[in-house]
C-alpha cells in the first residue's frame, strides 16, 4: 500500500503541468580567438536578487529555461575574464530569446585557478546515462567517493565498501573512463570527495564501452585542471567513530607554454572496527565476531600534457598505489555444552602495490568534433597476504594443525590495453564512432599453508581479449537514435598446479540501440537496448581461500561460467519551473546469473563452504524515480526512490533432521525458486542558512530483500551536516554527523543449509571533520580544457 502511494505521489508530480507562461534564454560564450569558454556562471537577476543560472558546457553554450515573463538582468563570469553585463527582456511576452556572440575579455591582472563547483548535485538524464553533477552538498558527505556514493539514487554501499547499482552488486567501477586493477572498495576510499566531478550511472551501456557489468557501468569523473601557472587544492579529514580516522591529499598542477605537469599525493589511515553474532538454530550455538582492520593507504601520481599544437596533445602519466593492513579476527564459539566452547584468533597481514603507466594521443580534426583517441595502458599489481589461525581450548587441539596453522598468499597480475577510438560527425545531424581494443590480462597465486583445510596450490587466471565496435547515431528536431553492436573475441585459460581448471573460448556480439523522443521542451523520452556480460573475477574463481575461520571457509570456483544480461530501460525527465524530475522502469533476462551460495565443509562436521555458482536463467524488472525541487531561495531537496523485482532459481542444500542414533549432519540438495524484491528511498534536503553557511539534512531507507539462502533486513539511517566557505570561496570547513541515531545494521536470517541468523554493525555513526583550500596564480585556457574534458581515457590532473 505504501508503495503505491509513493507511486501515485510522484505520478501526480510528473503530470502537474505549471500552467504560468515560461521562457528560455540561450547563447554562446567564448574568448577573443572565438575559443568557447565552457564552465562560465550565467547569473539572472531581478530586482537585484539572484532568480536562477547556470554554467556553459564544453561547446561554450548555455540555455535557461523556465523563466517567468518579465526582464532580466544577465550577468556571465569566469575566473580570469571580466565579467558581461546585459539584459534579457522577455516582458513583451517573447517566450525564447538567444544572446549574440558574447565575448568576454582577459583580466590584465592573473586571478586565482579553482574548480567551480555548484552549491547543491544535479541530475541529468542523457540518452545513455544519468548523470549527478556533484555540488558542494555531496562532497560534504565525508572524506572519500566511498562516503558519498550511499546519497546517490539507484547505489547503495554495504558495510564492506561493496558497490550494488539497482541492488545488484555485478557493476563495473570507471575512473575518467578508465578501469583499474584495484578492488572497486578499496579504490573508492582513497579518491576525495572534493576531487569528483560527476558521477554518471551508465544503466544500459552501449557497444563503445566493455560489456563487463551486468547492473552497468558506474563512472567516476575526476575535476580536471588546464590553468596557467601554478595551482593547487588541499584537503584534510578526519573521520572520528571509535578511534579517529585522518584522511589528506594535495593536487599540484603547473602549467607553461605548451606543457602542463599535474601531480597528486593522497592517503588515509585508521582502525575500523566491525561486530557480528551469527546464532545457528539446529544446535542452538551462535557465534561472536569482533573485526579490527587497520589500514594504512597512499597514493601517488605524477604525468605531463604536452600540447603539441591547437590539434595534436599527448599526454603520459603513472599511479602509484601502496597499500598495507592487518585485520585481526576473534571470534567466540558457544555451544550447549560448555565444555564445548573455544575462542579463534585469527590476524591477517596485507600488503600491496599497485602501478599504473599510461601514455594517450589525441588528434583533432578541422571539422569540429571529429578526434582520433590513442591510449596504451599497463597496470602491474603485486600483493601479499599472511595468516595465523590460532584456537583457544586444550593442547590437544593447538597441536593439531586444522586449527593452529599458517598460511601465506602471493597475488601477481599484470594487464596490457592498447585502444583507439575515432568520431565522425558526418554531418550535423549525424556522428560515426568507431574503435578497437586489445586486453590482455595475466594472473599468478601461489598458496601456501601449514593446515589441512586446503592444500597447497599454485593458480593462474589469463584473459586474452580482443574487441571492435562501431556506433552510428543521428539527430533531429524532436528525434535521435543510435545504433551500435561491438564484437568480441574472449579466451580465458585457468590452470591449478599444472592441470587445467577452467577454459573457454567464443566470439561474440553485444549490440546496443538508443532512441530519445522530446515532446517538448520540458519532457523527454529514451528507450534503450543492451546486451551485457559479467565474467568470473579473479577472486570469484581462485581455489584459495579468501578468509577463514574455525566453521566457515570462503574460496573461489574456477569452473564458473560467465552471465550474460539481455536489458531494456524507458526513462522519462520532465523539467518543471523549481526544478526537474526523472523516472525510469527497466527489464532484464538475465543467464548463469554468478552468486554466493553456502553448503556443508564434507572435511569438516558442522562446517560450511562459502562459494559462487551459476543459477539458471533469471529475470528481474524494477523503476526509480528522483526529483530535484527548489522550494523557496533558501531551502531545496532531492528526494528519489527505487524498486527492483529479482526472479531467482538455484540448487540449495537443506539439512535433514537426524534420525535416531544418528551423529552427523545429513543433507539434500532441492531446486528453490524465489522473488526478492528490493526497495530503497533516499531524501537529500539543502538549506541555505547565510550567504556563506549551508546546512544539509540525508535520510536514507533500504527494505528488507529475500534470497535463496538468506533474506536480508531493512536497514535505514538518518545523517546531518554543515559547510561554511570564507576567504572568497577558496576555503571551506565541513562538519557531518553520520547515522545519528546509530541504526545502520545488517542483519539476516535464514534456513539453507543450517538454519541460522545473525547480524553485523560497524563503525555507522560518526563525526566527519573536512577542510579544502585552493589557490594558485592561474588563467584558464579554455581550449586546453575542453581537449582534455574531451577524451575522457586522457590522463592530467586526476587521482587515476
Amino acid at each position: 500500500m505504501k508503495l503505491k502511494l509513493l507511486l501515485l505521489f510522484f505520478l501526480g508530480s510528473l503530470l502537474s503541468a505549471n500552467a504560468q507562461k515560461i521562457g528560455s534564454l540561450s547563447g554562446k560564450v567564448s574568448d577573443k580567438n572565438n575559443t568557447p569558454i565552457s564552465y562560465a556562471s550565467i547569473v539572472l537577476k531581478a530586482d537585484n536578487k539572484v532568480i536562477t543560472g547556470g554554467i556553459t558546457d564544453d561547446n561554450g553554450l548555455f540555455e535557461i529555461k523556465n523563466l517567468e515573463l518579465k526582464k532580466y538582468a544577465v550577468e556571465i563570469q569566469f575566473i580570469g575574464y571580466k565579467a558581461y553585463s546585459g539584459t534579457a527582456d522577455f516582458s513583451s511576452g517573447q517566450k525564447s530569446i538567444a544572446i549574440p556572440k558574447i565575448v568576454l575579455e582577459e583580466e590584465a591582472t592573473q586571478l586565482s585557478g579553482v574548480n567551480v563547483v555548484a552549491e547543491r548535485s544535479t541530475i541529468e538524464q542523457k540518452i545513455d546515462r544519468k548523470v549527478i553533477n556533484v555540488g558542494k552538498d555531496l562532497t560534504t558527505a565525508g572524506a572519500t567517493a566511498s562516503d558519498i556514493m550511499s546519497n546517490i539514487p539507484s547505489v547503495n554501499v554495504d558495510q564492506d565498501g561493496k558497490l550494488s547499482l539497482r541492488g545488484n552488486e555485478n557493476v563495473r567501477v570507471l575512473i575518467d573512463g578508465r578501469p583499474t586493477n584495484i578492488d572497486a572498495s578499496q579504490l573508492l576510499k582513497q579518491i576525495p570527495s572534493s576531487s569528483i566531478k560527476k558521477i554518471e550511472l551508465i544503466t544500459n551501456p552501449s557497444a563503445k564501452y566493455n560489456p563487463e557489468g551486468m547492473s552497468g557501468i558506474i563512472n567516476i569523473v575526476l575535476h580536471k585542471n588546464a590553468n596557467d601557472g601554478f595551482n593547487a587544492t588541499i584537503n584534510a579529514g578526519l573521520t572520528v567513530a571509535r578511534t579517529p580516522k585522518p584522511s589528506s591529499s594535495i593536487d599540484l598542477n603547473y602549467r607553461t607554454g605548451k606543457i602542463n605537469f599535474f601531480g597528486n599525493y593522497g592517503n588515509n589511515f585508521g582502525e575500523q572496527y566491525n561486530h557480528g553474532l551469527v546464532k545457528r538454530l539446529s544446535d542452538s550455538s551462535y557465534q561472536e565476531f569482533d573485526v579490527i582492520n587497520n589500514n594504512k593507504n597512499h597514493l601517488f601520481k605524477a604525468g605531463m600534457d604536452y600540447f603539441i599544437n591547437d590539434k595534436n596533445t599527448v599526454s603520459v602519466y603513472t599511479n602509484q598505489n601502496i597499500f598495507s593492513g592487518t585485520g585481526p579476527v576473534n571470534t567466540n564459539f558457544y555451544f550447549t555444552e560448555i565444555d564445548s566452547n573455544f575462542i579463534s584468533r585469527d590476524n591477517y597481514r596485507n600488503a600491496n602495490r599497485n602501478g599504473t603507466y599510461n601514455l594517450a594521443y589525441k588528434h583533432l580534426f578541422e571539422k569540429e568534433g571529429h578526434t582520433l583517441d590513442f591510449e596504451g595502458n599497463y597496470n602491474d599489481y603485486h600483493s601479499t597476504q599472511n595468516a595465523a589461525f590460532f584456537t583457544d581450548k586444550t593442547p590437544l587441539i593447538l597441536d593439531d594443525p586444522a586449527f593452529t596453522y599458517n598460511d601465506n598468499i602471493i597475488d601477481d597480475r599484470k594487464n596490457s590495453t592498447v585502444n583507439v577510438d575515432y568520431v565522425n560527425p558526418l554531418s550535423e545531424k549525424s556522428t560515426l564512432e568507431l574503435g578497437a581494443e586489445s586486453r590482455i590480462v595475466r594472473t599468478d597465486n601461489v598458496y601456501r599453508t601449514s593446515g589441512k583445510n586446503l592444500p597447497n596450490s599454485n593458480y593462474s587466471y589469463d584473459l586474452d581479449i580482443y574487441s571492435a565496435y562501431a556506433t552510428f547515431g543521428q539527430k533531429f528536431k524532436k528525434f535521435s537514435y543510435q545504433l551500435g553492436a561491438r564484437f568480441e573475441s574472449y579466451k580465458v585459460n585457468a590452470t591449478l598446479d599444472g592441470a587445467t581448471a577452467y577454459k573457454d573460448d567464443y566470439i561474440t556480439m553485444y549490440p546496443s540501440a538508443y532512441l530519445s523522443y522530446a515532446l517538448t521542451d520540458k519532457n523527454n523520452f529514451q528507450l534503450s537496448y543492451s546486451r551485457r556480460v559479467d565474467r568470473p573475477s579473479l577472486e570469484q574463481t581462485k581455489p584459495i581461500r579468501e578468509f577463514s575461520t574455525a566453521r566457515l571457509t570462503s574460496i573461489g570456483n574456477p569452473a564458473l561460467d560467465p552471465q550474460f544480461t539481455n536489458s531494456v530501460e524507458l526513462n522519462y525527465t520532465r523539467t518543471i519551473t523549481k526544478g526537474s524530475i526523472s523516472g525510469g522502469v527497466f527489464y532484464r533476462i538475465i543467464n548463469d546469473e554468478i552468486a554466493r551460495v553456502l553448503f556443508p565443509d564434507e572435511n569438516k562436521p558442522g562446517a560450511q563452504i562459502m562459494t559462487f555458482t551459476n543459477y539458471d536463467r533469471n529475470s528481474s524488472y524494477g523503476f526509480e524515480l528522483s526529483a530535484n525541487y527548489k522550494i523557496n531561495s533558501w531551502w531545496d531537496i532531492q528526494p528519489a526512490i527505487d524498486f527492483s523485482s529479482l526472479s531467482q532459481k538455484g540448487a540449495v542444500s537443506i539439512l535433514i533432521p537426524r534420525q535416531p542414533g544418528e551423529t552427523v549432519d545429513n543433507f539434500e540438495t532441492v531446486l528453490k525458486e524465489i522473488t526478492a524484491n528490493s526497495f530503497n528511498a533516499r531524501m537529500n534536503s539543502n538549506f541555505k542558512a547565510t550567504k556563506n553557511l549551508r546546512l544539509l539534512l540525508f535520510g536514507f531507507y533500504r527494505g528488507a530483500v529475500d534470497g535463496i539462502q538468506f533474506n536480508r533486513k531493512e536497514m535505514y539511517k538518518i545523517d546531518a551536516g554543515a559547510r561554511y566557505s570564507f576567504l572568497n570561496n577558496k576555503a571551506t570547513i565541513s562538519i557531518r554527523s553520520n547515522d545519528v541515531f546509530d541504526t545502520m545494521k545488517f542483519a539476516f536470517e535464514g534456513d539453507n543449509p543450517y538454519p541460522q541468523n545473525g547480524e553485523f554493525k560497524w563503525e555507522s555513526q560518526s563525526l566527519f571533520f573536512g577542510f579544502n583550500y585552493m589557490f594558485g596564480s592561474g588563467k584558464n585556457k579554455a581550449l586546453q580544457r575542453k581537449k582534455r574534458d574531451d577524451n575522457t581515457k586522457q590522463g592530467g590532473g586526476g587521482l587515476f
